[in-house]
Order: structure tokens, then sequence, then C-alpha cells
């Protein structure tokens, strides 16, 4: 039975599950809701996301929500069997290692650069408002200095944990939608071992498809 993916083209978690399923090597079938009101509704709450969320992923009997636990189930269950990408190491010292990049990614990274995804992209194609300056000055700052730690952590290394994994993977698209904003790729490209690691990221074959197909 095939794997079934619910979400928005172009929503950054969703882009997180489809990467993941493509570096996995695993065929899917994505389901557009017809509106944001169809994930509002009484039958989607109850049976796929309590909060009315996206995204749902189903395999099988077998339903499952939030990008990141989805991601983390379908290379527990596949990694190895389709191709030989390891998102996650078997070693448990390095496994546990990725879960604390895993932790950086969404405890550290994520709060600023979301805001100004939201301000850059999202307040201006679905509010139709205007950025405020202010918050992005300060989400700037904020994701500066933890780009500063990320600098040092990548020192010698390719990746977060030393070879790509699902730490990394899921940076990538809310950077993506940042960095494309050209006020913002400084943030990156003035740090050269965040930049290294970023045009590694931009050049996996997974994340090229997705961008292409999907993300623009």
């Amino acid at each position: 039975m095939s794997i079934k993916l619910i979400g928005f083209p172009a929503s950054g978690p969703l882009l997180k599950v489809i990467i993941t399923l493509r570096e996995l090597g695993l065929p899917y079938e994505l389901e557009i809701p017809s509106n944001i009101q169809a994930i509002k509704e009484e039958d989607y709450i109850k049976n796929k996301h309590p909060f009315g969320k996206i995204p749902v992923l189903i395999d099988g009997d077998f339903v499952i929500n939030e990008s990141r636990p989805i991601c983390t189930y379908l290379v527990s269950k596949y990694q190895g069997k389709h191709n030989n990408t390891n998102l996650i190491p078997t070693d448990v010292h390095k496994a546990g290692l990725v879960g604390q990049y895993v932790s950086y990614e969404s405890s550290y990274y994520d709060p600023p650069i979301s805001k100004i995804v939201y301000q850059e992209i999202y307040a201006r194609k679905f509010q139709n408002k205007d950025p405020d300056p202010e918050v992005i000055k300060q989400a700037r700052e904020e994701l500066a200095k933890v780009l500063d730690v990320y600098e040092k952590i990548l020192e010698g290394k390719e990746y977060l944990n030393g070879e790509y994994s699902i730490a990394d993977l899921f940076h990538i698209p809310s950077t993506h939608y940042v960095y494309s904003i050209d006020a913002h790729s400084d943030l990156w490209d003035s740090r050269p071992n965040v930049k290294n690691w970023w045009n590694r990221l931009c050049n996996r074959e997974a994340v090229k498809k997705t961008i292409d197909e999907i993300a623009k």
C-alpha cells in the first residue's frame, strides 16, 4: 500500500517530509486539501490531526502527524530498504548526537528563522500585510547569534554530525525560503563554514528536485 501525505505545496513542514521520502527512495501520493477550512473539519480533527494542522502521513493503517516525528518514523521503518542513504546512524552514540542537533534546530534555529519566513512570505502573501521591519530586525539578530554558534559547530565538518543526517535535512525548507531573499542571504554567506554547509545541502539531488518541483 502506498504512502499518502496530506499537506499544502510549499509548506516548510511538508517539504521536510517530502525530502525525507525522496532521500529514502520512497514513492508517495500527495493529497492537497481543497482549502484551509478542510483541515479544520470535524473528521480531519478526529482522524488526522487534533489541532487541524499539516502535514499528516498515512502509511497503511498507521496515521502520524507533525513533520519531525513523521520523518523520524520514516527513517526508523524504511532506512536501508530502498537505497543506502542513512539519515540516522545505527551507532547509538552517533544517533544520540543527531537527536541533539535536531533539538538545536527546533529550539534555536527554527524560532528566529520562522519569524522571518512569516513576515517576508506568509504575512505578505496570505494576509496582504507589509512585513514588520522591527520584527525582522530582531529575528535577524537572533538568527545571526545562532549561526555564529553553527559556524563553530561546523568547523572541520561537512555536516552537523560529520555525515549528512536528518538533523541537516530539517534546516532545509525554512533556510531555502529566507536565503532566496537577497536581503538575508548574507547571514549564511558571511560565515564560510555555514555557507559551505548550506551549499552542500542545496546540491543534494532530493533537495534540488523538491525545491524545483514544489518549493518555487
